[in-house]
């Protein structure tokens, strides 16, 4: 129970940072992958090992060790809360990064500008269930180019793309708006923003019918009709 308060205590509260009144939700956060906290651990046992040594045995030089086991709890503390902190999330909008302890960055950029992803799995993330994420995009000078020791890669991966992917939809969709058809009824019979079958078959003009054939004038007339129009009839006389 302490570690979970103290998980919260020091937890970079990305939900603050969500545009609420416009409906943003967050479909992942993607937190490091449990190997990033391995020096931190391996600190942190060292300096456990020293103080257990000073305690049990009377070696000199003691202050030194006592300085040498300060330095390694406050840097495994310091690297805690660096990895803790470095937040990756999407959201139904946009993807953010959030990082920092003292001072906070947080960089930012619509989903849409998101373009190809690259997933690097090395042999020891296979293993241990961690990759790399590399994107190439208009977003990558904002911190984006890289997200490493991402866990569960495959799986955030498929989540990325399903949201670009909705987001795509609905950015084709809505060109309907923008040139001013309110059609917002589609019934699934073609792609996004054209008209219903109902609508279609409405708009669809009657076909013209075949006017009947003109009976043909007697033989024995004394003038025949060469071409006949709303004006009038020009004949040739015999």
């Amino acid at each position: 129970m302490a570690g979970i308060g103290l998980f919260r205590i020091f937890d970079p509260k990305v939900r603050r940072h969500l545009i609420s009144d416009e409906g943003e939700v967050v479909i992942d956060e993607v937190r490091h992958h449990w190997v990033v906290f391995t020096v931190p651990m391996l600190e942190v046992i060292l300096a456990a090992a020293l103080l257990l040594t000073m305690a049990t045995t009377s070696i000199g030089g003691q202050p030194v060790l006592l300085a040498i086991v300060l330095v390694l709890l406050a840097h495994a503390f310091w690297q805690f809360l660096t990895q803790h902190r470095d937040r990756f999330v999407v959201t139904n909008m946009r993807v953010m990064r959030i990082r920092g302890v003292f001072s906070q960055t947080v960089a930012t950029t619509p989903i849409a500008r998101v373009l190809d992803i690259t997933l690097q799995k090395p042999i020891i993330g296979r293993m241990l269930g961690y990759g790399h994420f590399v994107f190439e995009s208009a977003a990558q000078d904002q911190g984006f180019r890289e997200i490493k020791w991402v866990s569960r890669p495959d799986d955030r991966d498929l989540t990325i793309q399903r949201v670009i992917q909705r987001t795509g939809l609905r950015a084709s969709a809505s060109v309907d708006v923008v040139q001013g058809d309110e059609d917002s009824d589609d019934d699934g019979t073609g792609p996004i923003g054209m008209d219903t079958a109902q609508e279609v078959a409405a708009s669809t003009p009657a076909p013209v019918t075949a006017q009947p054939a003109r009976p043909a004038p007697p033989s024995g007339s004394a003038s025949k009709s060469i071409f006949n129009s709303e004006r009038g009839n020009w004949t040739d006389d015999d």
